[in-house]
């Protein structure tokens, strides 16, 4: 079988090429015969095009006009468009008749359009194509949804039926792991304030859906209490909004930005932090939830959207909003030596339950069954 992966300008969104990087590494393990080719768009600012005008019209023009064409003009006898973001190239294919499956990861923004607002000069551009490009995905011979939650809202917001969704978690890289106690220690030795100190770890963006506000609130009701606690945070920058707030409850010194680490001091940061607090109002799925997990590291999130599916009972789930129960759930752990390691066995068996290669084989049944169905042979 020939397959073709579509995906997005490289490096535009990590965790979509955590999903491609990890999909194809795994579908060739998988499928070893298979020949399995990827395609993404030319960085519309990129040097070499021949477009000369704005800078806008060239986005536009190679997002919507030039690379749905050269995608559709590919010969290949399955594709794959692996981001909802990217779903105007399923319109094309499926004027040409080719079989083509899209993976969705959320419809966030129809939840939160601010996440548009925020972004562009032209929100409700931005906000008229994005819808363009997610409606694409009825014209897909089959969808594939990361979570339960994110296929009910394709049904949802999109009407799409269920009975074409198939759901596959994501997977989770073998890298993510235990380190040992030595290397640990280290770390905190490194950037802890005092052995004593209790480490709260967020990582990923600062969105509204990521609730950082109420991490903060968190972070100092603790303060007040008297606990011995710090916050560290990767992934963006704190907004204004979240600035103000430390600034005028004087929580400079209790929090430590550790910037966009890579994959092996991302590791390092799990193992060294002592829960992962993951609060957010809305993810497709959550990775970073199980990565914590398989790194030993307890995790307190939130009762809503994907995240119950995602953790099972092996996480604290609180009402994303209720400031004290977050910190309830922190002086459990930090107070409680044994339900503490209770948590951290359950998330490293939970995590055991994710794999790049369960998911790659998946996916590559759907392909199977496209095929089938329309005819064709999956060889």
């Amino acid at each position: 079988m020939r397959v073709t992966i579509v995906r997005r300008v490289p490096g535009a969104t990590f965790s979509l090429d955590v999903y491609a990087d990890n999909l194809v590494a795994a579908l060739k393990i998988v499928r070893p015969k298979w020949e399995i080719t990827e395609i993404a768009p030319i960085p519309w600012n990129s040097p070499d095009k021949l477009w000369n005008s704005g800078s806008g019209i060239k986005k536009y023009y190679e997002t919507f006009w030039r690379h749905p064409r050269a995608v559709a003009r590919l010969e290949a006898d399955i594709f794959h468009v692996i981001d909802q973001c990217e779903s105007h190239i399923v319109y094309r294919l499926h004027q040409a008749n080719k079989p083509v499956v899209a993976t969705c990861h959320d419809l966030v923004q129809f939840v939160y359009p601010e996440i548009l607002r925020d972004q562009s000069r032209l929100p409700a551009l931005s906000m008229a194509t994005w819808k363009y490009s997610v409606r694409g995905m009825a014209k897909a011979d089959r969808l594939i949804a990361v979570s339960t939650n994110t296929a009910q809202d394709l049904t949802h917001f999109l009407a799409i039926d269920s009975a074409r969704t198939t759901v596959i978690p994501n997977g989770l890289n073998t890298e993510f792991r235990v380190l040992p106690s030595v290397e640990v220690t280290e770390i905190r030795r490194q950037y802890m304030p005092s052995p004593a100190t209790f480490c709260l770890l967020n990582v990923g963006s600062t969105h509204l859906r990521k609730n950082i506000l109420t991490v903060l609130k968190a972070l100092k009701m603790l303060k007040d209490k008297g606990v011995p606690v710090c916050l560290w945070r990767t992934g963006d920058k704190f907004t204004k909004e979240q600035q103000a707030f430390i600034q005028a409850h004087d929580l400079e010194s209790d929090i430590l930005d550790l910037g966009s680490p890579d994959t092996a001091r991302l590791i390092q940061i799990y193992n060294a932090a002592d829960v992962l607090i993951a609060p957010s109002l809305y993810e497709g799925f959550g990775l970073t939830i199980i990565e914590a997990m398989a790194c030993g590291t307890p995790v307190i999130t939130s009762n809503v959207s994907s995240l119950p599916e995602v953790v099972d009972d092996a996480a604290i789930l609180v009402d994303p909003v209720d400031v004290e129960a977050i910190v309830a759930a922190v002086c459990q752990l930090q107070q409680d030596p044994s339900y503490y390691r209770q948590l951290v066995a359950k998330g490293l068996l939970r995590s055991q339950f994710f794999s790049w290669q369960q998911t790659a084989e998946q996916v590559a049944r759907v392909y199977e069954q496209v095929l089938s169905t329309r005819g064709l042979s999956d060889t």
